[in-house]
């Protein structure tokens, strides 16, 4: 049975990851832009899903890899805590170099956008996950 949902072919297509991954990795975005104050105002190129959305041409807040696998790792711990690696591990992301494929999977099918600086290698080794979500993870008490 063939679907039309983009989001739902591409879940039953690339079984790599769960379907938490992107919803996560999209938060992440969120999280990135309006709570770190990442970005900067960047033309995305067209997408393949959408070619002629005038949305596109319209100068967005761009992440870059590098920020994102950053806010990413930031909004995990927030999330998760200690069970920050435990839970990625278990939707299919070991390294930042899944952050990438989740990212490119997502601009294929017209659900976040690239301009034409980015590449899937600005995912690549970032930060090693035992290190960044166990050996450098602090308990910190709750504001009373």
């Amino acid at each position: 049975m063939e679907t039309a949902d983009p989001f739902l072919r591409l879940i039953r297509e690339d079984r790599r990851y769960a379907a938490e991954a992107y919803v996560f990795v999209w938060e992440a975005l969120t999280f990135a832009q309006q709570e770190l104050g990442m970005g900067e105002e960047h033309v995305s190129e067209p997408v393949e899903a959408a070619p002629e959305d005038e949305e596109a041409r319209q100068p967005q807040r761009h992440v870059t890899g590098q920020e994102l696998c950053e806010a990413i790792r930031r909004f995990a711990v927030r999330q998760f805590g200690y069970m920050a690696k435990v839970v990625l591990n278990s939707w299919g992301i070991k390294t930042t170099n899944d952050f990438g494929e989740l990212v490119f999977n997502l601009i294929r099918i017209g659900r976040m956008r690239k301009t034409k600086h980015d590449r899937r290698e600005d995912f690549e080794n970032l930060y090693d996950f035992d290190t960044a979500f166990v050996h450098e993870f602090k308990f910190t008490p709750k504001d009373s």
